[in-house]
């Protein structure tokens, strides 16, 4: 459509749509004029077939597979395994309404690419949450505002200080003899693979730069290539871990037997839907949970190596795996230079020094990421998409800090305003967090914003909980001792 002025259509409301629609469409006419199609397209005077719900449901399973997005139904069978997001967060909406979830992860210029999954079905008897109204609207609130594509300037800061600290560690290390130095080498080294998890963990929602290819690009380079932890790895799981937000059976980042266990339903030796594999609580489990509150903090310290670890089994296996070579290429180059760096060290006791400081500061990172779910709310079975605010505000612990700390945690501590709006760039996340905090009081929701030190005791608390009943002898166990101390994943 060519880019001359056109009268806008009215946008229609459906039976099926509220308000906010009308409202989500407007926003996508002014950020692409392409989509205009879109708008007019529910303008036509048509007859419309329609399902209900239960009927919706009957469609969740491979080569049978529909999803409803803003009342409209969409055949997504075929191209399941094509989705960026990876398939199983699809697998675990089939069926469903997944509008708020779409929302939340795409921008405007996918809406329009729908058009050739659509089937011809509308939903009939879907009834939206006064709680999603209000999460649509401020969606299409901040869309308006531009927050989505106003990133700031934190990325080229973050690059510079990165790029700065390497050179520091790199030069500590080769230049100087005296322990001192090369103690405060390790301390900088941990402090930029922190900075790098959280640059590349933008970059993996796409938040850094303007275009898709750049966001790629520094996801390898901060995530396979800096720290060594693939990021292939990271968006399978982490994608995930925002659609089944605190389901422990759904939900990779609470799958953390035998080493830790949130809730005592894992007691129950759980299957992992996402790894599909059953948590056995056996001897090992219960020997290891019943301390899980002592051994959290040195846990966390050799958290690393776990991730190293998930990182080759991933990359080894015969999953399908975007960009797989380049995955591998990305940690090769790491496992090139950061032992060269460690040998560099004129002794053992040194290198290992620097190893142990480097790990343990990073450990800081590795703590925060617990913090913001251990103590959330838990529950069992698969994601379902007419609750999204719900689901992600139940679950998210906030962590309350200053804002020239923002750095330290690298915009995460806005858990629950980056789970509703991951695409978000975390400089604007500080923003929005008022708003957030006053539809959760609105619709009777928690919104838990914790010091750094209340959060660590509360997360102690829920581990020592689980740990004191772990004890009790009269829980089955089961006879066989599984491998699961090797294959923990997380």
């Amino acid at each position: 459509m060519s880019s001359h002025h056109v009268d806008r259509p009215p946008a229609v409301k459906t039976a099926t749509v509220d308000d906010t629609t009308a409202l989500h469409w407007r926003v996508v006419f002014d950020n692409d004029p392409d989509s205009v199609w879109f708008i007019m397209e529910e303008k036509m005077e048509v007859e419309r077939k329609y399902i209900t719900v239960e009927e919706l449901k009957l469609h969740n399973k491979p080569g049978d597979l529909w999803i409803s997005i803003q009342g409209k139904i969409y055949n997504v069978s075929d191209w399941v395994n094509d989705h960026p997001g990876g398939a199983t967060i699809l697998y675990d909406l089939g069926g469903q309404d997944v509008t708020d979830g779409f929302m939340a992860y795409h921008p405007s210029t996918v809406w329009k690419r729908l058009g050739k999954y659509f089937n011809g079905y509308h939903l009939k008897d879907f009834e939206i949450s006064e709680a999603s109204k209000d999460y649509r609207k401020l969606h299409a609130e901040i869309t308006q505002m531009g927050l989505f594509e106003n990133k700031g300037h934190g990325a080229l800061y973050n690059i510079t200080t990165i790029v700065v600290l390497l050179y520091l560690v790199v030069y500590g290390v080769l230049k100087s003899d005296s322990v001192l130095v090369h103690f405060v080498c390790s301390v900088m080294l941990g402090v930029l693979w922190i900075m790098g998890a959280y640059m590349g963990h933008d970059a993996g929602h796409y938040q850094v730069m303007a275009s898709r290819k750049w966001n790629q690009i520094i996801q390898v380079l901060a995530g396979n290539c800096l720290t060594g932890i693939s990021i292939a790895w990271w968006k399978w799981t982490h994608n995930q871990h925002h659609i089944a937000c605190n389901s422990l059976d759904y939900d990779p980042d609470l799958q953390h037997m035998p080493v830790f266990a949130v809730s005592t339903k894992f007691f129950h030796s759980l299957t992992s839907v996402f790894y599909g594999r059953k948590m056995d609580f056996d001897h090992v489990a219960r020997f290891l949970v019943s301390h899980q509150h002592l051994t959290y903090y040195p846990i966390m310290i050799v958290g690393r190596v776990n991730l190293f670890i998930q990182t080759f089994l991933l990359l080894s296996s015969k999953r399908s795996i975007p960009n797989r070579t380049l995955n591998i290429i990305g940690i090769l180059f790491f496992w090139t230079w950061f032992p060269l760096l460690v040998m560099c060290l004129p002794s053992w006791t040194e290198r290992v020094m620097f190893v142990l400081v480097s790990f343990t500061v990073t450990a800081l990172q590795h703590i925060q990421f617990t913090l913001n779910h251990f103590s959330g709310d838990t529950y069992l079975g698969p994601p379902t998409g007419n609750d999204w605010f719900e689901k992600q505000a139940a679950g998210t612990i906030d962590i309350s800090c200053s804002k020239y700390m923002d750095w330290f945690f690298g915009g995460l501590q806005f858990q629950l305003e980056h789970h509703l709006f991951p695409r978000l760039p975390r400089c604007q996340l500080r923003t929005v967090s008022p708003t957030v905090k006053e539809l959760c009081k609105k619709h009777n929701l928690p919104h838990r914003s914790l010091s750094f030190w209340d959060a660590n005791v509360t997360t102690i608390r829920v581990l020592r909980k689980a740990a004191l009943q772990a004890w009790d002898t009269t829980l089955p166990v089961p006879k066989n001792l599984a491998w699961e101390a090797i294959n923990t994943h997380g």
